[in-house]
């Protein structure tokens, strides 16, 4: 009976070991951030682990941008900075899965997955069978679209 308690009291301090060691990587994904600023200086985007936007930063010469390139810069910058975040998200990640678990992978739930487990669905044309379908007809002028 002593060899059974020891072996339980092992276990519940393995878990309990387990738990900090989680809890510290929780706290580490919450503070993670980072930021980047566009090649020219005009934008700096920072964001969270999740790549979710947190701060956005303007200089003056990005209001002399045309909308459209003001707006693909901050696209692109906003990006690079979720790139470095979610650099940081692996590598925290990684100090607690298992040896050989991909943490990209796992964040991005397929881990387990074979590529064309994960690939978007195939859409399939839409066949109409019987003379019921009304989408097809013009009503007004008498005919069919």
């Amino acid at each position: 009976m002593t060899d059974h308690r020891a072996r339980v009291d092992e276990l519940l301090a393995d878990y309990r070991r387990s738990r900090d060691r989680l809890a510290s990587v929780q706290r580490e994904l919450a503070v993670i951030s980072a930021s980047a600023t566009s090649p020219d200086g005009a934008v700096t985007a920072t964001v969270g682990a999740r790549g979710t936007l947190t701060d956005l930063e303007l200089t003056e010469a990005a209001y002399r941008l045309r909308p459209d390139r003001l707006a693909q810069l901050i696209v692109r910058t906003a990006q690079d900075a979720a790139a470095r975040a979610a650099e940081r998200t692996y590598q925290a990640l990684g100090s607690v899965l298992p040896a050989g678990t991909d943490p990209e992978a796992l964040v991005r739930g397929t881990a387990d997955l074979r590529p064309e487990e994960v690939a978007p669905p195939v859409a399939r044309p839409r066949v109409v069978e019987d003379d019921e379908d009304f989408d097809q007809r013009d009503w007004l002028n008498g005919g069919t679209r």
